[in-house]
């Protein structure tokens, strides 16, 4: 395959880990990022620990690459990439003297979609088709409204992956990237994305691998945050347990009144997690512990690290907010989706003490009875 272009939105946890991969397989890279990180960047290049990955790169095939530019450690899991190797911008429009481009990658968090399209919106002539890995479902409509249908690839991204700094990250679990077929470029794209050992799938429907995705992001996530309780206790206590079984079948019915599968994301059982809705709670509790626990790693759920590191922003306006608005557009009741959305946007906004829910499960219960039975009413 020839070298793509390829401008990368964002150098956090997903951007760096697909950005850095693309470059050890012999790609070239642009980074978009803030000023501050851009210079960070510059200064230090990219840290890739890849343990256990399937990696590629092209540099063990081309080791004038590994000798002038890359390094890796012995047993080939730590990869430092020099600034010499990639292109990073402190703006868009320093981003796209580096062009034209063949594809760019969006992997920003969704709260700070609106933002970033606002930015992009005096370049879209410049801009090549949009890879969208974002978490949730409302992502790449925005990006659809803004450039066009014809310009948006949807992905997902479910391999497990930390982040220490600005272009320092760790792979925790290798699982996979999917994207989305039907596009021109979807084949030539989930090609790359293997060929740089990131277990690309395409998927026929959009929807089903975007809302499956969303399934494995919704559990064990919001109640965690809220209760700054650990995942495993969540899952063993038996009301919370009810809970997030509740949750789950509430997000299942808006994607059936939507005529969306559950399939599975790559080397993730998602349609496990639709069986364990339907099973008794001794047999599904290990099958979601096994569906949603081995794709996050060690690390706590994004909702729990994004509340309490103060930044104020939450996804879950785009997770259990985004059950409830297509909920309501297909005639669902959520009332748990709801409860946990206000909640922790009560929490993130300082409406709430971070303290007023914490360790009390029977009081985060006691409210999502009450919503229920104001749904009933």
């Amino acid at each position: 395959m020839d070298k793509a272009n390829i401008l990368v939105f964002g150098a956090g946890a997903i951007g760096t880990y697909i950005g850095g991969s693309l470059i050890l397989s012999g790609q070239q890279v642009t980074f978009t990022e803030q000023p501050e990180a851009a210079r960070e960047l510059g200064e230090r290049g990219l840290r890739l620990e890849l343990k256990n990955a399937e990696v590629r790169p092209a540099l063990s095939t081309a080791e004038g690459m590994m000798n002038d530019e890359c390094t890796k450690s012995k047993d080939d899991s730590l990869f430092l990439i020099p600034h010499s190797s990639f292109q990073v911008a402190g703006s868009l429009a320093e981003a796209l003297r580096d062009g034209p481009f063949d594809i760019a990658i969006f992997a920003l968090k969704s709260f700070d979609t609106a933002a970033a399209l606002e930015g992009m919106k005096p370049y879209a002539e410049q801009l090549p088709p949009i890879l969208c890995l974002s978490n949730g479902v409302d992502n790449e409509p925005a990006i659809a409204a803004v450039f066009g249908a014809d310009k948006i690839i949807a992905g997902t991204v479910t391999s497990s992956i930390g982040r220490r700094a600005a272009g320092d990250i760790m792979l925790e679990r290798l699982r996979g990237v999917g994207v989305a077929d039907g596009h021109p470029l979807s084949l030539w794209l989930a090609t790359m994305l293997d060929e740089a050992g990131l277990n690309a799938r395409l998927y026929p429907r959009p929807a089903d691998m975007k809302w499956s995705k969303m399934l494995t992001n919704l559990m064990v996530n919001a109640s965690v945050a809220i209760l700054d309780m650990p995942p495993s206790q969540v899952l063993s206590h038996p009301g919370l347990f009810e809970l997030e079984l509740a949750m789950l079948r509430e997000a299942l019915a808006v994607m059936r009144a939507q005529g969306i599968r559950v399939v599975d994301t790559p080397k993730t059982p998602v349609r496990l997690l639709a069986l364990a809705a339907r099973l008794p709670a001794f047999v599904s509790r290990p099958l979601m512990a096994k569906a949603v626990g081995g794709g996050r790693g060690g690390k706590m759920p994004s909702f729990h690290i994004d509340l309490h590191s103060g930044r104020g922003r939450s996804e879950v306006e785009w997770l259990n907010g985004a059950v409830v608005r297509y909920g309501e557009k297909v005639g669902v009741p959520t009332p748990v989706n709801c409860v946990l959305n206000d909640t922790l946007l009560a929490l993130t906004r300082g409406d709430l003490s971070l303290s007023e829910f914490r360790g009390q499960p029977e009081k985060l219960l006691e409210k999502v009875m009450r919503k229920k039975e104001e749904v009933k009413r």
